[in-house]
């Protein structure tokens, strides 16, 4: 059994549900009333822990995580100066990095021995209007901002883990084809590629990445859309499976899951098509099985089930509703 939890930023709170690893059936848990619109979350390394970004509370909060039942216990909080749309955890637990669209920076917030948050950030640092993830590197030494819209860069940041500090890499800055919008990305398992979904681009584009030096050099670049779609559309969150044979991005607009087959070797990503799913899949994730995928649709707060084959292609299992807003999954590991 895995444990999923659902940011619903309109109902105020996060679900929890239980996801079967034999069955892919899930089933709901419980709610946890967290006030202030949570969207953005993370939990620790070492599972015991939950962060989440209120947007309009602009707050974050902590959270104990129970070993036992999955349930969630707030365990403290720090104001913020602006609203959260990124947060993830560093390698050691001590970190919360988090990015920020409408101020266009990245915050780093020191985590207590405990796992709580309550001081204030250790970095804030403008870059540009627009900023969207953030999060560090198998090393826990560097980590990327992408910025969409205009502002249309990714930011290259060294990450220092026993201070929580950022500094700029060399090249600070890596300006990406006009109309792109770099908004997320995943780092391949062997940790030679990092991929990034374009926001106003429609595409996912492939990196090699200089895992000594922290850099970034992009080689190729695919649609996430079929050739005869004209309609509107933009691409929300990216995942790699973790055998990294797979990479999926989801489409707002045409309202599918983009699916691609990954070389190992090279790199390079060959489509695979698209599965459609729920209206505006903003937020989706991968078991850490790889078995399953789950996708949420804010149109009408659904959220659908799907088996990932042998072949990276994704087979329905079930739709069912969750609540208002879902803006954020997080699937963890395998509990016995």
């Amino acid at each position: 059994m895995q444990r999923v939890y659902i940011t619903l930023q309109n109902d105020d709170k996060i679900a929890i549900y239980n996801l079967d690893s034999a069955t892919g059936n899930l089933t709901h848990q419980e709610d946890v009333a967290v006030p202030g619109g949570p969207a953005p979350f993370a939990v620790s390394p070492d599972n015991k822990h939950a962060y989440t970004g209120l947007r309009v509370g602009l707050k974050m909060v902590s959270f104990d995580i129970d070993s036992s039942s999955g349930s969630l216990t707030s365990t403290g909080s720090v104001g913020l100066e602006s609203d959260p749309c990124y947060v993830s955890v560093d390698d050691t637990g001590n970190h919360l990095l988090s990015a920020y669209y409408k101020a266009g920076h990245l915050a780093v917030h020191p985590i207590d021995s405990e796992g709580a948050l309550g001081k204030p950030a250790t970095e804030w640092i403008g870059t540009r209007h627009k900023a969207h993830c953030l999060h560090t590197d198998a090393s826990n030494s560097f980590a990327f901002l992408p910025h969409v819209g205009e502002s249309n860069a990714i930011y290259q940041f060294k990450f220092d883990a026993s201070t929580g500090s950022m500094t700029p890499n060399n090249p600070a800055i890596i300006e990406a084809p006009e109309g792109d919008g770099p908004r997320h990305y995943a780092y391949h398992p062997n940790g030679n590629f990092v991929y990034f979904d374009n926001e106003q681009g429609s595409s996912v584009t492939a990196y090699k990445f200089d895992s000594a030096n922290g850099t970034l050099e992009a080689f190729q670049t695919l649609s996430t859309l079929p050739d005869d779609w004209t309609g509107d559309n933009s691409c929300a969150q990216i995942h790699i499976s973790p055998s990294g044979e797979f990479l999926y991005a989801s489409n707002r607009g045409h309202h599918s899951i983009a699916i691609y087959s990954v070389d190992p070797d090279s790199g390079e990503i060959t489509s695979l098509g698209q599965k459609k799913t729920v209206g505006t899949p903003r937020a989706f994730d991968i078991d850490p099985t790889g078995n399953y995928m789950l996708v949420s649709g804010l149109d009408n707060g659904d959220l659908a089930t799907y088996k990932i084959e042998s072949s990276g292609q994704l087979t329905h299992l079930a739709t069912q509703p969750v609540g208002n807003e879902p803006m954020w999954l997080h699937i963890t590991d395998p509990i016995d």
